[in-house]
């Protein structure tokens, strides 16, 4: 199957004059060139223009793009790269989409549109960790789902996330033991609270790694100084983690 030159051109959204100028440099050369003088492009040569027209849009200059075809010799990679590209950009839009729509809302409700809430991911800054913990199906499910939020549900859900906060940093702060009933009743609500994000092995019911999750989190929050002044010192992280610890090891 073979398609002339202005069929391309026009499927591509290019110009023929474009596809003319990609022969003369050799990055695109047409499949065969009929006893009239007319270009006509087959299958391979199509794929090849998507490729090309990926590389121009991701700003590489055409030499460039002359050199990283011809490097390429195997097809099945080169298309593998490319879909990877292309899921890359669809992430980056759907960020940038993400962050006009929230700003959108903030507008709408007299919020400040530049307010920390509304730009970050729910745990962006911890990727490489949560990945390496749980997997990378835990970071999207999670992340998707926080994405999903307007801003309204983001602030009220930071809004209960603070109360737990405020909680535990008062039960420290009472003398209380991580033993007690009043620990273990925020361990619970902690565990409860991990349950409502999608992705992780407690919303799952993955008994074996909850257990591992809850733990792995209360030492996170030692581990990690950010976590000392949310819990308000380190011994209040502390606190904190030794009651998961003891929440997991009698009541998972």
């Amino acid at each position: 199957m073979e398609w002339t030159i202005q069929q391309v051109a026009r499927k591509a959204g290019v110009t023929t004059r474009t596809l003319r100028h990609y022969d003369d440099i050799g990055l695109l050369p047409p499949s065969r060139t009929g006893h009239n003088g007319y270009r006509y492009y087959d299958a391979d040569a199509v794929a090849r223009l998507q490729r090309i027209l990926l590389l121009r849009d991701l700003g590489l200059a055409l030499p460039v793009i002359v050199d990283v075809l011809d490097r390429e010799r195997d097809e099945e990679g080169a298309l593998g790269e490319h879909i990877g590209l292309l899921e890359a950009e669809r992430d980056r839009l759907d960020r940038r989409i993400q962050a006009a729509r929230h700003t959108l809302d903030a507008r709408r409700s007299g919020s400040d549109p530049s307010m920390k809430v509304m730009l970050e991911g729910f745990n962006d800054s911890y990727r490489d960790e949560v990945v390496g913990r749980w997997g990378e199906h835990a970071f999207r499910q999670s992340n998707d789902w926080w994405h999903g939020k307007n801003l309204q549900q983001r602030i009220a859900w930071k809004r209960d996330t603070d109360a737990l906060v405020t909680a535990w940093t008062a039960a420290w702060k009472d003398g209380v033991s991580p033993e007690s009933e009043r620990a273990q009743a925020l361990a619970a609500r902690h565990v409860e609270w991990l349950g409502g994000i999608p992705g992780t092995p407690v919303a799952e019911g993955d008994h074996e790694r909850s257990v591992q999750l809850v733990c792995g989190l209360g030492d996170m929050y030692v581990e990690d100084p950010c976590f000392a002044t949310t819990y308000g010192s380190p011994e209040g992280a502390a606190f904190v983690r030794d009651a998961l610890h003891e929440y997991a090891r009698v009541s998972m």
